[in-house]
């Protein structure tokens, strides 16, 4: 199983622009340059599974790469790429101009990869006009027409996905993997619940049915999708063709990891993560962090989809926070961190918390961590770990830059200070005169033997007694 030598670029990867390692920055329209944003950063987490790698885009778009770790055909070396992001267009592909504003608006908000549906012949001509129009690698998403395939190809796309669960003919799909193997072109093969299930013979669908929906359903789902995929599979390793990554989605968060996870036992292709029709993005943020987050700490996973019943441009949001969250890329932006609010508030916080986001997000490009916080329970603590953090008191805000308290202003002027905090910050960072965590002192929480001071010190001034040791063991005797 291993991925197929897609001719002498596969040995000058590093010659192409492109968005990883030390290859040059690729801005595309309307985004910003960042030249260190997909580094990979080493985690605490079980190490990524090891799979051969593949590559999709070209010198326009930039190359993503996709899985790695194990040695191309020719022996050369590959180190992992950093978890991918993908997403998908919501509108029409042969609405050109919509379809291209789209694919531009997910790529600036962060998407490495953006796949569009060809249902129609219409839709994979238009492709020939969108390709150059946009400045990130397109998957072709085919079902149920091979020849959608094979326009798409022809039109120059730079990565076809196939369903086993309706383009089942032997001679059709070994057409597709001809045409992309010519091309260089990689293929995922997705598998989905919802259309792994055999539709046209009507015995045989009557039988995965009844097997699906037993008691043991979840054991006999896996098992047809495992088994559909290794049938697949085995037309694309007769044809020597081993440029694939694969998928294999539920709406079902516990099929989706224990299906992944079975999966990376017996197959070293990189795979693309997603929970299928996870629903308004209110649920399926829970259900796709569930699923992906659980695959993603145990190493597995190369590519991600958050699939929302909304925005795409969510997709792509909540799938960097995830990937951010887990140290698997580098955060882009300001990482904020903010209190949940209680009681003890006494300055509008949701809504400084909104405009602080808002305004921070189009300003602000180095992962700077800014802290808002409401009071001084939690506030300190959080300012001592932030680049830049405000916690509030009655009616008023106390800002601090790494540990060094810079204001005390009233609530009105909370937002205009920490905004110019941050901005100077940022300029002193590329300046190489700060350092991004670099915590400079410890803060001490304003009136520490107050009410809301600490036990420690109120017991270390005499405020408070002391429990002995013989109420303290009679309480327990007792509990």
């Amino acid at each position: 199983m291993i991925p197929n030598q897609r001719g002498a670029d596969r040995g000058r990867w590093r010659d192409l622009p492109g968005r990883y390692g030390e290859w040059p920055s690729v801005k595309r329209p309307g985004q910003r340059a960042c030249t260190a944003r997909d580094r990979v950063l080493s985690g605490r987490m079980t190490p990524r599974r090891k799979t051969h790698q593949i590559c999709i885009g070209d010198e326009r778009t930039g190359i993503v790469k996709i899985g790695g770790g194990l040695p191309h055909r020719d022996g050369t070396p590959t180190t992992a790429a950093p978890v991918s992001v993908q997403t998908m267009t919501a509108g029409y592909t042969h609405e050109i101009d919509k379809c291209v504003a789209e694919i531009n608006r997910m790529a600036a908000g962060g998407a490495d990869i953006v796949r569009v549906a060809v249902p129609e012949q219409k839709d994979t001509e238009a492709l020939k006009e969108i390709l150059p129009q946009v400045r990130v690698p397109i998957v072709a998403d085919v079902h149920f027409h091979f020849k959608r395939a094979l326009e798409a190809v022809e039109s120059g796309v730079h990565k076809i996905r196939l369903n086993p669960g309706n383009i089942t003919d032997r001679a059709q799909v070994i057409d597709v993997i001809q045409a992309c193997k010519a091309r260089g072109i990689p293929i995922r093969v997705g598998v989905n619940e919802g259309s792994i299930i055999e539709r046209k013979d009507k015995q045989k669908r009557m039988k995965e049915l009844g097997a699906v929906f037993s008691e043991q359903k979840h054991g006999y789902l896996l098992a047809i999708m495992i088994t559909k995929l290794e049938e697949y599979l085995d037309i694309f390793y007769e044809q020597d063709f081993h440029d694939i990554a694969i998928s294999a989605k539920s709406m079902d968060a516990s099929i989706v990891i224990d299906a992944y996870t079975e999966i990376s036992k017996r197959f070293d292709h990189p795979l693309h993560l997603g929970v299928t029709h996870a629903g308004p993005k209110e649920t399926g943020t829970i259900r796709s962090v569930a699923a992906l987050g659980g695959l993603l700490i145990n190493g597995i996973g190369d590519t991600i989809r958050f699939s929302y019943a909304n925005d795409p441009i969510f997709e792509v949001e909540d799938g960097l926070e995830l990937l951010y969250s887990l140290s698997l890329r580098e955060r882009i932006g300001v990482d904020l961190i903010a209190c949940p609010t209680c009681g003890r508030i006494q300055v509008d916080l949701f809504t400084l918390i909104q405009d602080v986001r808002k305004q921070l997000a189009s300003t602000i490009q180095l992962p700077l961590k800014v802290a808002v916080m409401g009071c001084i329970v939690n506030g300190p603590g959080e300012a001592e770990g932030a680049d830049v953090a405000v916690f509030a008191g009655d009616r008023r805000g106390i800002i601090y830059v790494q540990g060094e308290k810079v204001a005390n202003v009233p609530e009105e002027e909370i937002l205009s200070r920490l905004l110019a905090e941050c901005l100077a910050f940022q300029d002193k960072v590329r300046r190489g005169e700060a350092k991004l965590g670099d915590k400079k002192v410890a803060i001490i929480p304003p009136d520490p033997l107050g009410e809301l001071g600490s036990g420690l010190e109120k017991i270390a001034s005499g405020n408070v007694e002391k429990i002995s040791r013989s109420v303290a063991a009679l309480t327990v005797g007792q509990s």
